[in-house]
């Protein structure tokens, strides 16, 4: 029996003496992952940047594709348009049926 207890205490200071480098290499592992973590995130906010900027100038194209001069400018150089005349636009107005002269009932 008191052969025992120093084999036991043998075994735990071994086990011990075993966890420390395991635990290095975790700590190791863990600061590796991290690195990458962090060079992933900041890929993805300079991608993030990148594309805010990219729909900034669309917006601001869309803009200008879309003002009214410009529109006006195409039709009248390019497509041979001109601006109607009051005599030149016909209005045409459409009555709707309702559902009694229609024929329908309703049947609640």
């Amino acid at each position: 029996m008191k052969n025992a207890k120093p084999i036991c205490k043998d075994i735990v200071f071994i086990l011990i003496a075993l966890c420390i480098p395991g635990l290095l290499a975790l700590q190791s592992l863990q600061g590796y992952r991290y690195v990458q973590l962090e060079n992933q995130l900041k890929n993805l906010e300079k991608k993030q940047s990148d594309l805010i900027e990219s729909n900034k100038q669309l917006i601001s194209d869309i803009g200008l594709l879309s003002s009214s001069a410009r529109i006006e400018k195409i039709a009248v150089e390019e497509l041979g348009m001109h601006q109607a005349s009051s005599e030149e636009i016909d209005r045409v107005q459409i009555k709707r049926l309702t559902d009694k002269k229609a024929g329908h009932t309703d049947a609640r």
